[in-house]
C-alpha cells in the first residue's frame, strides 16, 4: 500500500505539471487567436473569457492523457535513474505489480476523461455554438470600437467612427468605405457624415443606419472622375443575419442523442468519445514499459520515441474519425486503431521477460557447459 501511494504520487505529481504547462500553451494559442478576432472586429470582446471556459473541457480532454503518459514516463524514469526501481525490484516489486498499481490511478484519469468527452464537452461545445450564432447575429456596428478602423468582409467594407455612445445606437464623425461594382471592378463608395445613429422598423424588423450631413464619393482609385453628393439624411440597409441560435455542429450533440443513430458522422463522434478513456489504458501499458531507461543513458532517451508514439496513435484515431465519416473504412475503424496499439504494447511488455529468459537460458547453459568441462578435467 506504501509502494502504491508512493507510485500514484509521483505520476500525478509529474501528470498535474506537464498538463499544466500543455494547457497554458493551448489556451494562449487559442486566446491569441479569438484576441485577434475581437481586435478586428470580427467578435466581441465580451464573449472571450467566456468562450475560453467554454472550451477549456476539450482541450483538457486531450490533454489529461498525454499529460498522464508524459508523467509516468518522466516519474519511472527517474526512479530508474535514481535506482529506486532497481531497489523495488529487489524487493519482489516485478514490472506486472508496477503496471497493476499504475492502472489504478489510470482508471481515475479515464473516468474524468469519460465525464469530460460524453457529457461536459459537448454541453461547452454547444453553448460556444450558440455563442458564434448570437455573434453572427450582430450587426457590425454592435462590435464598431470608437477610434478604429473595422473591416466587414462579408460586406466588402471598411467602418470608422470617432465617437460612439453606450448604447451602441448614436455615432460622431463616421467614414464608411466600400465596394462598388456597378462603376467598375475597383470601384468603391466613400461616405463621410457627421453623425449617424440606427434605426430598426418596428414591423418588418429591418435595420437601418441613418446618416446626418455628409458626402458621398462614387469612383474608381486612381481616376479623377470621381462623383460627389451632398446629403441631408442617407440611409443604408443594415445585411441580414442567417445564422441560426442553435447549434447544429456534430460535436455539440448531446451523447445520448449519438447512441443508436445511423449517420455515419454520428458514429464516429460516439467512437471518438468512446476511444478517449480507452486511449487512457492502453498508453499506460506503453508508458510503463518504455519508461524503463539505463542510468547511463539518462531519463530522456526514450522520452521522444515515445511522444512520437503517442502522436502517432492520436493521428491514426483522427485520421480513423475521419474516414469513418467520409464512408471510406467500416464504422468499426476507431476500434481497429486502438487494437493495433494494444498488440503493440503487449509486445514491448512480453519483450523484457522475452529477454530475461533467454538470458536465464544462456547463463544456465553457460553453466552446464563449464560444470562438464569442470567434470572431465
Amino acid at each position: 500500500m506504501i509502494i502504491f501511494r508512493y507510485l500514484a504520487r509521483e505520476v500525478f505529481t509529474a501528470m498535474l505539471a506537464v498538463s499544466g504547462v500543455l494547457l497554458l500553451i493551448i489556451m494562449s494559442g487559442r486566446f491569441n487567436k479569438y484576441l485577434a478576432q475581437a481586435a478586428s472586429g470580427q467578435l466581441s470582446a465580451d464573449f472571450l473569457f467566456v468562450i475560453m471556459g467554454y472550451r477549456l473541457p476539450e482541450f483538457l480532454e486531450l490533454i489529461i492523457p498525454l499529460g498522464l503518459f508524459i508523467g509516468i514516463l518522466l516519474a519511472y524514469g527517474r526512479l530508474y535513474i535514481e535506482s529506486e526501481m532497481t531497489v523495488l525490484t529487489a524487493c519482489g516489486v516485478s514490472q506486472k505489480n508496477i503496471l497493476m498499481q499504475t492502472l489504478a490511478p489510470a482508471t481515475v484519469v479515464a473516468c474524468i476523461v469519460a465525464l469530460l468527452g460524453l457529457l461536459i464537452t459537448p454541453w461547452g461545445a454547444k453553448n460556444v455554438e450558440e455563442i458564434f450564432a448570437k455573434q453572427d447575429a450582430l450587426t457590425e456596428f454592435e462590435t464598431l470600437a470608437p477610434g478604429r478602423f473595422q473591416e466587414q468582409e462579408n460586406a466588402g467594407r471598411v467602418t470608422y467612427t470617432e465617437r460612439l455612445s453606450e448604447d451602441r445606437l448614436q455615432m460622431g464623425d463616421v467614414f464608411i468605405s466600400q465596394k462598388n461594382e456597378a462603376i467598375g471592378k475597383r470601384g468603391i463608395t466613400l461616405l463621410l457624415a457627421d453623425g449617424g445613429v440606427q434605426h430598426v422598423e418596428p414591423q418588418t424588423g429591418a435595420r437601418y443606419l441613418i446618416l446626418n450631413k455628409g458626402y458621398r464619393y462614387d469612383g474608381t482609385p486612381g481616376q479623377a472622375d470621381f462623383r460627389i453628393t451632398e446629403y441631408d439624411t442617407y440611409g443604408i440597409k443594415m445585411p441580414e443575419s442567417k445564422a441560426s441560435k442553435e447549434a447544429d455542429k456534430v460535436k455539440a450533440i448531446a451523447t445520448t442523442d449519438l447512441i443508436g443513430s445511423s449517420e455515419l458522422s454520428h458514429i464516429a463522434e460516439l467512437q471518438w468519445r468512446l476511444s478517449l478513456p480507452i486511449l487512457v489504458f492502453i498508453v499506460v501499458l506503453l508508458a510503463v514499459p518504455l519508461s524503463k531507461v539505463n542510468p547511463r543513458q539518462g531519463r530522456y532517451l526514450k522520452l521522444l520515441p515515445a511522444i512520437l508514439t503517442y502522436l502517432v496513435y492520436l493521428a491514426l484515431l483522427i485520421g480513423a474519425k475521419g474516414a469513418v465519416e467520409d464512408g471510406k473504412i467500416p464504422p468499426a475503424g476507431l476500434w481497429g486503431v486502438h487494437g493495433l496499439f494494444l498488440l503493440v504494447a503487449m509486445l514491448i511488455l512480453a519483450h523484457e521477460p522475452f529477454q530475461m529468459k533467454r538470458r536465464q537460458q544462456k547463463h544456465l547453459k553457460q553453466t552446464v557447459v563449464a560444470s562438464e568441462v569442470a567434470e572431465h578435467e
